[in-house]
């Protein structure tokens, strides 16, 4: 399963997180480093998260419509 790490940009809703992943990309004709972001909305059980904090989150079955990972743990700084 895939998992990912990211940082928890709204709480909306009991159990649901909206978690932003950035990632690295290399353009292939510039070959310059360039930012993507994508926005995961993540499923919360049993973990109190605050906006900022940085999450795992793992891929899961698909729990609502825009729902398909879960957070796993929180991670320390």
């Amino acid at each position: 399963m895939k998992t990912l790490t990211g940082t928890v940009t709204s709480i909306s809703g009991d159990k649901t997180a909206i978690v932003n992943v950035a990632r690295l990309w290399k353009h292939p004709l510039y070959k310059k480093y360039v930012n993507r972001t994508k926005k995961y909305a993540c499923h919360v059980e049993g973990i109190q998260l605050e906006i900022k904090d940085k999450v795992l989150i793992q891929e899961c079955k698909p729990i609502s419509k825009t729902k398909h990972f879960k957070v796993i743990k929180k991670i320390e700084d």
